[in-house]
């Protein structure tokens, strides 16, 4: 059985993107991306990849799209005109792209190969082990990172949601 679902998992992942290639409407495209993510979602469960296909599901298929679905909010469905509020950001919009090509840059340039070693985590079962982590040790970090998601989130969609044009 498991070989059936696969291929049914590979051809709706292929489908899918076949179908956000070729479509002409973007939120339509991002549905079928938000599909594809699923169906490899599905596929890492395939695997054996648990924590790997809870991840692609949440974090990509749920919180990636949120903010595509709201870059699509924010442009404008006639002639893919920017809205008023947007306009005269291009000049700020390539400085701060050039800043983080450089840092991109300085980064990769002093880049060593290291190993990271994490207090408290034997390795020997990762999804446990992080999970002891996470809500143990780097609780308060784990729910303040959650907490300026949610923030973040939240102006996201106040901006794209006004019709007053401000």
């Amino acid at each position: 059985m498991a070989p059936v679902l696969f291929f049914v998992l590979a051809a709706t992942c292929v489908g899918s993107v076949l179908g956000m290639i070729l479509s002409r409407d973007r939120t339509h495209g991002a549905l079928f991306l938000v599909l594809a993510f699923a169906a490899l979602g599905g596929i890492f469960g395939l695997l054996d990849a648990p924590f790997v296909a809870a991840v692609q599901v949440l974090v990509y298929a749920g919180a990636i799209m949120v903010l595509f679905l709201f870059v699509i909010m924010t442009i404008d469905p006639v002639e893919g005109r920017r809205p008023e509020r947007m306009r005269g950001l291009g000049v700020p919009a390539i400085l701060l792209s050039v800043v983080l090509l450089g840092e991109i840059l300085l980064a990769l340039g002093g880049i060593a190969v290291a190993v990271v070693v994490v207090p408290g985590f034997d390795g020997t079962t990762a999804t446990a082990g992080l999970g002891t982590l996470l809500l143990g040790e780097y609780l308060y970090a784990f729910e303040l990172a959650s907490i300026l998601i949610v923030a973040a989130l939240t102006g996201a969609v106040a901006l794209a949601g006004r019709k007053d044009g401000r």
